[in-house]
């Protein structure tokens, strides 16, 4: 059954509230929680009204208030949307780039008037601000026409991080001059104060580098990036349109013109973690190459990345760590994942995992974490709905199914409903669906029949000839 979009949201919202309230015991939640697509969406937006529609450099917003405390960050900038349908500042090259240069994120909502108040903002809306980690407000951008223009916002962290790096040169000087002059301790003391600063300025952090090593102090670090990207506004533009149209073709299921579009993108600029992630995420769910895969999202860690490429990159580890029987690894980079920038779909593997260890009450924590992060996701929602199938809410669990049916992806989770309600053909239907339609290649498909054949929600046919002889392929 199809909604206009704002009856759809509201109905969403409702079901999302209904979901949490429910006591999710003795279920599971299949199909590996999800993937592809570079691990889209931000899970932060959710909370924002609508999804953003699919697009590769959607800004990794954090929501002000949420429970997952933000890592800490150089500068944090702060978007006050007037409205929950404001865009302006949802998709930006450079907004998402430099969160590798610990510049925070944080969408603050229109009704938070404490957050409002506290940077002096009523009645301003929309607005956005820069906040030193000192917590000095150093830079601020009004809206003109009922806008924030994103280029202003863009410019302002560019002149902020500049007056840091002029900062740093100085003191690079003054480390030379010290040098030279034989005060090798002086000198030490000066280069490491830079080092400090490599996140926000790793060319600078480079430099001070290479001055320790001449002195005889070594120092690593091997999430300092060797290469910066490059952020001009024809580079962000040439590189939104390669990446888009390589994410257009994975959304069409063109999986090969996918890894071209992808593999060229990161050509053009190969400092930019964003391909590599995407491009990681396609190993991994679509193609199943995890060899490939593997050395991606190992490559893209060595860049210095942006907060969801890196995210992204520990949890496909993480989830393919679990696959190939080092559960705590695995389990160590889900957490690593979320202490970098939380998404549904990490919160989604988490509670198939330990719902396969029996342990509930952690797997029904983790699906109302993912559904509170983005509670209007239909995934997220179709997902939970095995929980009120398991819960004895048959009738609202058959009703997103069916709703949800013509939903391809959730093929895997739409048999989990229907095998908890003891429906076993239309059951077996979807699986077929989600392993001959929706999934394309035989080492993904080894790996999805595997987790049946251990999800809890098929207990009840997992010995049925019928789906023995489905998941024969099973690793």
């Amino acid at each position: 059954m199809l909604y206009p979009e704002r009856m759809r949201s509201k109905l969403l919202a409702a079901l999302a509230v209904s979901l949490l309230a429910v006591p999710f015991a003795h279920a599971t939640c299949g199909g590996g929680g999800g993937g592809g697509m570079g691990g889209m969406n931000p899970g932060g937006m959710g909370q924002m009204g609508q999804a953003p529609p699919p697009r590769v450099y959607l800004v990794p917003w954090r929501l002000v208030g949420a429970p997952e405390a933000p890592p800490p960050t150089a500068l944090t900038l702060y978007w006050f949307p007037a409205s929950y349908s404001d865009t302006d500042l949802r998709e930006s090259r450079m907004l998402t780039l430099y969160t590798s240069q610990c510049v925070g994120m944080e969408v603050v909502k229109p009704d938070d008037a404490s957050t409002i108040a506290k940077y002096e903002v009523t009645g301003k809306l929309p607005a956005a601000i820069l906040v030193a980690d000192d917590g000095k407000v150093v830079g601020h951008v009004d809206a003109e026409n009922g806008h924030v223009k994103l280029s202003r916002v863009e410019n302002m962290i560019h002149d902020a991080i500049f007056e840091r790096e002029t900062a740093l040169e100085t003191q690079l000087d003054d480390a030379r001059k010290k040098a030279d002059s034989g005060d090798k301790d002086g000198a030490i003391a000066a280069y490491q104060k830079v080092w400090e600063q490599r996140c926000v300025a790793p060319k600078k952090g480079r430099a001070a580098q290479k001055g320790l090593k001449k002195l005889g102090v070594e120092v690593k670090d091997s999430a300092l990036r060797m290469n910066d990207p490059n952020l001009t506004p024809e580079m962000n533009q040439r590189m939104s349109d390669a990446m888009n149209a390589a994410l257009t073709a994975e959304l069409n299921t063109d999986y090969e013109a996918a890894r071209k579009g992808y593999l060229a993108a990161a050509q053009i600029d190969p400092a930019d973690p964003v391909p590599s992630r995407f491009l990681g995420e396609l190993y991994r769910h679509n193609t199943g190459e995890w060899a490939k895969a593997i050395n991606t999202f190992k490559r893209l860690l060595a860049m210095q990345p942006d907060i969801l490429s890196k995210a992204v990159a520990l949890h496909g580890l993480g989830k393919m760590t679990i696959h190939m029987g080092d559960s705590a690894k695995g389990l160590a980079l889900f957490e690593q994942s979320i202490a970098t920038y939380p998404l549904p779909l990490t919160y989604r593997n988490l509670a198939v995992y330990w719902n396969s260890e029996r342990q509930h009450e952690k797997a029904d924590g983790y699906v109302k974490k993912a559904l509170a992060l983005d509670p209007t996701d239909s995934y997220n929602l179709i997902f939970a709905a095995t929980y009120l199938a398991d819960s004895g809410r048959a009738e609202e669990a058959l009703k997103i199914a069916k709703d949800n049916e013509n939903v391809l992806a959730a093929s895997y989770n739409l048999a989990a409903i229907y095998s908890l309600l003891g429906n076993k053909g239309k059951a077996m239907e979807m699986l077929k669906r989600h392993f001959y339609t929706y999934e394309r290649y035989d080492d993904v498909r080894a790996h999805e029949m595997w987790e049946a054949r251990v999800d809890y929600v098929f207990a009840s046919i997992k010995d049925d000839p019928e789906f023995v002889k489905l998941t024969a392929m099973a690793k």
